[in-house]
């Protein structure tokens, strides 16, 4: 038996899983529309492909992925484009964000789809392009595109693939439920990472508080040499770095990720979502989501597709709204409150919880630290949560980097224990999203100065190239002055400077007044032109105008010197030539 090790803090929360496990996974069945966000995971939003009014079939790609770190969308029923718009989302902020609206026909009608006939056959590209194109991101939680994990780091080496099936968030027995029923899906998708990655070891962890599901993925892995690691039940057991931890005894660096030492994560849900993609052609278009909480008549979980509005699903689960103050979409641990009922179910929803008023009451005003040190014990991420709590307070952002705070999981462990009541894990979000807009910011600022060198070096290039070609035609000049004279003949270029005065007086003397505009005024339009230049510069500088107005002003100022001091060159080249 496969040795299994601990890991730093952690907590026992009252699991409340029994309520949603009394009957089987229950299809939710159409709802008359469905609002698909165009970001439902990690990374850049999908691009629509489809108009308003258009009409699509099951499975239909309708929005495309618009960069490496992000997925395609897909229809997950048959129907009509009722809107391409701005509608709310399942995000802490509550805010909306641009969605593809479909009103269902009823017909669920397909595309034409198959899978592959032996993925054995397939290289590993190809395997990664159609876990791509369907559109996989992470079920576990993070939403993290499947096959941007899989693809891994060019020459890395993968040795141990760990499926996980911990879920230890209270409540949530979405991915209990999936083990239970669907074990044999669940090790046709190992199957194929396994084939994808070509691991040493698989390893599929299970929390020891879900002894059907270890009975089903028993039976179901016999043979196959997929080892299934039961371990004891202990709160986030299920964090990425927490369950490597607890199977290999090996830490993910800070900063780092899996991968650095050769590991591989997947949850079980991404699991079959791969085995549906390769195996039968089916896009990602629904998951299991658990609806419970004291607020509901049925707590129970549900096969539901995505974009169905939270509402339509409570209905099924018997919501009784009288009893609940707040909706939350997760656990009560890392679970967030919802804004409203009419936000869909989307990648990443695996739990919906309807509390009762007693059941996850309001947390009482925070208190003062009182430096018990009782967060510290629980952080799994080993982290000193006071601290980053203080900092975080100041906006000390430069210390809270160099304490790590993202490395914090947002547990809510240290939120758990606290007996002030703080809400840390608020004030650790909050800081991290200041810190990326922070960065974002910087990266643009630098952006802009190594465009602005680029352009003030592209120009001074091209008067040095300018330069370089003047010189050039005037050393040639001479060159051919010096070779006529010493062999007595006649200069070729100043014999056709003759020829042109000679031909300027004969049209003058026939009355022919066609003649070219004397040279002095472009010259007097440049100067006019730099002088009003170069007065709006020093009023924008007396005025403190921003940066970049003042940036290109002096390079307006610059250019126009460079084509004013050409243009002088030239006309006392035509000069010395007239004058010859």
């Amino acid at each position: 038996m496969r040795r299994v090790y601990g890991f730093h803090g952690g907590i026992h929360p009252a699991e409340n899983k029994h309520q949603s496990l009394r009957s089987p996974i229950r299809d939710a069945g159409i709802p008359p529309q469905l609002t698909l966000p165009l970001s439902q995971h990690i990374g850049a939003p999908s691009r629509p492909l489809v108009q308003v009014g258009e009409r699509v079939l099951k499975g239909q790609m309708i929005a495309e992925a618009s960069g490496y770190v992000s997925v395609p969308l897909h229809a997950p029923s048959s129907g009509t484009i009722a809107a391409i718009e701005d509608r709310p989302i399942p995000h802490p902020s509550g805010l909306s964000a641009p969605c593809i609206v479909i009103d269902c026909d009823g017909r669920d009608e397909w595309i034409e789809h198959s899978g592959v006939a032996d993925f054995r056959d397939c290289e590993a590209t190809e395997l990664l392009e159609l876990i791509r194109s369907a559109g996989i991101a992470g079920m576990g939680g993070a939403g993290f595109p499947a096959a941007v994990k899989l693809a891994g780091k060019p020459g890395a080496s993968i040795r141990t693939l760990i499926i996980n099936g911990t879920e230890c968030e209270p409540y949530i027995t979405a991915d209990d439920i999936l083990m239970q029923e669907r074990a044999t899906e669940i090790l046709e998708g190992i199957a194929i990472l396994r084939h994808l990655l070509r691991p040493e070891d698989v390893l599929l962890g299970v929390e020891d508080n879900k002894p059907a599901a270890i009975a089903a993925l028993e039976a179901a892995a016999a043979g196959t040499g997929v080892e299934v690691v039961t371990f004891p039940t202990k709160y986030p057991s299920g964090g990425e770095k927490q369950l490597i931890e607890i199977l290999t005894g090996k830490q993910v660096p800070s900063g780092g990720l899996p991968a650095d030492i050769g590991i591989v994560c997947q949850n079980v849900g991404t699991a079959v979502a791969v085995s549906d993609a390769i195996l039968r052609g089916r896009p990602l278009l629904s998951r299991i989501t658990t609806v419970t909480g004291e607020a509901v008549a049925e707590p129970q979980n549900f096969e539901v597709l995505l974009g169905t509005p939270m509402q339509y699903l409570l209905d099924l689960a018997g919501f009784r709204p009288e009893r609940c103050e707040r909706l939350v979409m997760g656990g009560p641990m890392m679970g967030f409150t919802l804004a409203g009922t009419q936000v869909p179910v989307v990648k990443t929803s695996n739990c919906l919880l309807a509390p009762g008023v007693t059941e996850l009451p309001a947390p009482p005003p925070a208190q003062s630290c009182i430096r018990c040190g009782l967060c510290a014990e629980a952080c799994p991420a080993s982290l000193l949560p006071q601290q980053l709590f203080w900092f975080a307070q100041g906006k000390e952002f430069e210390k809270l980097e160099q304490h790590n705070l993202f490395d914090c999981i947002e547990c809510g462990a240290c939120s758990w224990v606290c007996p002030s009541h703080i809400p840390l894990v608020q004030y650790y979000r909050a800081s991290k999203a200041e810190i990326l807009l922070l960065r974002r910011d910087h990266e643009r600022a630098e952006q802009a100065r190594l465009r602005f060198e680029a352009r003030q070096a592209r120009i001074a290039r091209e008067e040095e190239e300018r330069e370089a070609k003047r010189a050039a035609r005037k050393q040639a000049a001479e060159k051919r002055a010096q070779l006529a004279a010493a062999e007595g003949g006649e200069d070729p270029i100043q014999a056709a400077i003759e020829r042109a005065k000679a031909k300027k007086a004969a049209q003058q003397a026939n009355g022919d007044t066609a003649s070219p505009a004397p040279a002095v005024a472009p010259l007097d339009a440049l100067r006019q032109k730099l002088a009003k230049s170069e007065q709006r510069l020093a009023q924008g500088r007396e005025a403190g105008e921003d940066a970049k107005i003042i940036n290109a002003l002096e390079a307006t100022v610059t250019r126009l010197q460079g084509k004013l001091a050409e243009a002088e060159a030239d006309a006392a080249s035509a000069t010395e030539a007239e004058t010859r």
